[in-house]
């Protein structure tokens, strides 16, 4: 909604324009009338619609054409004033006034007018019959208002409708030639009844929608009355409720709220957040089968201007086995969205209704801001639930496989272009009796092109192939030249186990590396076997993001580790044994 409102008068002289002005701010007639009144301004307080309103006047004796067409354009609303017992100055509004004013504007960039006959005082009857078909020619008349300067009747109500006309436009709603709401009107009602029908029967109840009780034609029915009759603030009010400006857009203040995420901090969905999704889940899971099908999702998304998941979506998240998204998978991608790219995912939650249907100030009340992980590693601990693993290996080695392993899924052939790939999955884990989420995020890139800021994630997992002997390099490579001296923990993957291992041309084996730089020993993947083993992959991921500050090396799953103390134990009992007895024999 305009913050001000600029109400410029017209008309031919005399037929009162000064003096409709001086009357409204002296709120009596004045006994002298000087040819122009000087522009003048409203405070907010004093008017009905709460907003500043500058009332300017037009003298043709003393502006010039220029001046009067830079009024023009800076005006928000013209008031043509015509004398009610002068016909002349009412041919005038049709042949002179309306055509300067919107001559050369589009349909939809008019100037909005409203008709002003002054001096009613002076006539008995009214002149609304010459005025009518005026108004009927002329889509940009507002309305008419019959008033007197002199005895101030109807005076602080042209001006009201002045204000109403900006503030409440019935431009960008309805067409008056066509007698229907124009289809950008349309949509955005659509949307609001979509978001207000709560149970998803297309009925809006009482509680739904205050006293009303209607269908979706029925609602648009109600809204088109509203505006026929002059009440299109009603409309107005319901669209700027949900987010709407004047051309009838979703604000940006609406759709991108402010969110100041610092440098080492991530985002998460609050509880707030997901007790909203559910809803929405809930709500659109029509056949009640704890998934969503292709439809049901389209439904869940119809009041966005596009489709947010694309189908990228069913490679990414658990799905069932029709391949629909689970209520788990939902959430999951939820989850996805608000961590890869937090703007976006407001914006969706806009669309959606969700500071509306929350009473919230906006969607970022459904967003948690996680503490920044220096912080973290200093305490030890950790507040968060979303832990981002980066997948890296060289091409071949089979991250994809292991990415789809992690959903319970076999890998769909990337060069098959009936299924969308996708660098990310995401799915639950269970640490240390808490669920956390775990995005993997495949690097499919060459040793040379691994950036800083591809490196940067919760905990690396760098995957060789045992059956390439050239496999290990690249890992080993990109150990030295990002993680050796970061607090990021890395965890090293064999993949291939079910085939032959060679020798790494290397200049040590894997586990000799793993030993060298205090990293737990490779733990082997094959897809051909998706045991327990290999599932434990993803757990020990998680374990290692939510504690990084024991860098991966976790005693109770490292065997590899829990063996050598136990020899060096043995090695050391031994050695003192065998030093006993040999003083004992001294």
């Amino acid at each position: 909604m305009k913050q001000d409102v600029r109400i410029l008068l017209l008309g031919e002289p005399k037929v009162g324009k000064t003096s409709l002005i001086m009357s409204l701010v002296g709120e009596e007639f004045p006994e002298q009338v000087p040819p122009r009144a000087e522009e003048i301004t409203i405070p907010a307080d004093v008017t009905p619609e709460k907003v500043p309103t500058h009332i300017v006047d037009y003298s043709e004796k003393e502006q010039s054409d220029e001046v009067l067409r830079d009024e023009i354009i800076k005006a928000n609303v013209v008031c043509v004033v015509y004398d009610v017992t002068n016909e002349d100055t009412i041919d005038k509004i049709k042949t002179k006034w309306i055509p300067l004013v919107n001559g050369d504007a589009e349909k939809g960039n008019k100037v909005p007018i409203i008709l002003v006959g002054n001096k009613s005082d002076l006539r008995c009857g009214s002149s609304m019959e010459t005025i009518l078909p005026i108004m009927n020619q002329f889509s940009e008349i507002e309305t008419c208002v019959e008033c007197s300067a002199k005895n101030l009747k109807n005076i602080s109500e042209l001006f009201y409708y002045a204000q109403k006309a900006v503030l409440h436009p019935t431009a960008p709603l309805y067409d008056p030639e066509d007698k229907q709401l124009k289809p950008s009107c349309v949509r955005a009602l659509t949307r609001i009844f979509y978001i207000s029908d709560q149970d998803n029967d297309r009925i809006l109840s009482d509680a739904e929608l205050n006293s009303f009780q209607v269908l979706f034609e029925g609602f648009l029915f109600l809204n088109t009355l509203f505006i026929q009759r002059g009440r299109h603030e009603t409309t107005w009010t319901i669209l700027r409720k949900f987010g709407y400006d004047d051309n009838l857009e979703l604000t940006d203040d609406y759709l991108y709220p402010e969110l100041r995420v610092p440098v080492g901090c991530t985002t998460e969905l609050n509880h707030q957040g997901y007790q909203f999704i559910q809803q929405l889940f809930d709500k659109y899971d029509e056949d009640k089968d704890s998934a969503l099908s292709p439809k049901e999702l389209r439904n869940l998304f119809c009041v966005c201007p596009y489709m947010p998941w694309g189908p990228e979506v069913y490679m990414t998240v658990p799905t069932t086995n029709e391949g629909y998204i689970s209520n788990h998978g939902y959430l999951c991608q939820w989850t996805l969205s608000a961590y890869l790219d937090i703007h976006r995912c407001l914006e969706h939650l806009g669309y959606l209704g969700y500071p509306i249907l929350t009473e919230q100030d906006s969607q970022t009340a459904a967003v948690a801001v996680t503490r920044e992980k220096k912080v973290d590693l200093e305490k030890r601990q950790t507040q968060r639930s979303v832990f981002l693993c980066k997948v890296i290996g060289p091409r071949g080695t089979g991250k994809s496989a292991f990415l789809q392993a992690f959903l319970d899924r076999h890998i769909v052939n990337k060069g098959d272009s009936s299924s969308a790939f996708s660098p990310y999955v995401i799915n639950t884990v269970q640490v240390s009796n808490q669920e956390k989420y775990l995005i993997l995020n495949e690097v499919d890139v060459e040793t040379e092109f691994l950036k800083k800021s591809d490196a940067s994630c919760d905990v690396a997992c760098l995957m060789y192939d045992i059956s390439d002997p050239h496999s290990f390099n690249y890992c080993a490579s990109i150990y030295k030249q990002h993680y050796m001296e970061s607090n990021i923990p890395c965890v090293l993957v064999a993949s291939k186990v079910d085939l032959p291992e060679v020798k790494q041309f290397h200049g040590m084996t894997p586990a000799e590396f793993c030993y060298k730089h205090r990293l737990p020993p490779p733990m082997p993947f094959s897809t051909l076997s998706l045991d327990s083993t290999s599932k434990n992959i993803y757990t020990r991921l998680a374990w290692a993001a939510m504690y990084p500050h024991l860098n991966g090396s976790d005693m109770s799953n490292t065997t590899f580790w829990l063996r050598v103390a136990l020899g060096s134990a043995v090695v050391a009992v031994l050695g003192f044994a065998i030093y006993r007895a040999v003083a004992r024999l001294k």
